[in-house]
């Protein structure tokens, strides 16, 4: 499975690449934070797309990855979250938007996910920007992280449940 944008190629990643990622990270939170992807994956196999580590990878340049992002499952409620990082040599360049506006579309296109949301840290003014960019309001809600962010397509906007 592979999404496209104007730039990048959008992958998940396979258990076996997610068990590199993870031996290779050297910070601990993001560590465990891969490592729940990949409990995700392995737990939820029919459903691993809304799991696994999925890599942005430059078109014009095979094998150069700029960064990454998740689906953090998906709830009962048809509501995704999504999470991402971009290294900081691509930072500045539009990539995280473009990949944040195409992902989330694709979400939104598949079976049962009426809304796409994320959260981000309070002081993250870089990823509320993102976030802006790509659609998404402050839906008002305060969770773990700081300000939660929702983006919603006209069609499946009715359906929305918080």
């Amino acid at each position: 499975m592979r999404v496209e944008t104007e730039r990048m190629y959008l992958y998940p990643l396979s258990d076996e690449e997610m068990r590199l990622v993870i031996e290779n990270e050297s910070d601990a939170e993001m560590k465990q934070a891969y490592a729940e992807m990949l409990e995700g994956s392995l737990s939820n196999s029919d459903k691993r797309i809304w799991y696994a580590i999925w890599n942005m990878e430059l078109k014009n340049a095979p094998g150069t990855i700029v960064g990454d992002f998740c689906f953090k499952g998906l709830g009962k409620n048809g509501v995704v979250e999504i999470g991402y990082g971009l290294r900081e040599e691509f930072r500045h360049q539009g990539y995280m938007v473009e990949t944040v506006k195409v992902i989330t579309e694709w979400a939104l296109s598949m079976e049962g996910v009426c809304a796409v949301e994320a959260e981000t840290d309070p002081e993250n003014v870089a990823s509320q920007n993102v976030l802006m960019k790509a659609g998404f309001v402050k839906n008002g809600v305060i969770g773990e992280e700081g300000p939660r962010f929702v983006y919603r397509g006209k069609e499946n906007e009715r359906n929305y449940r918080k």
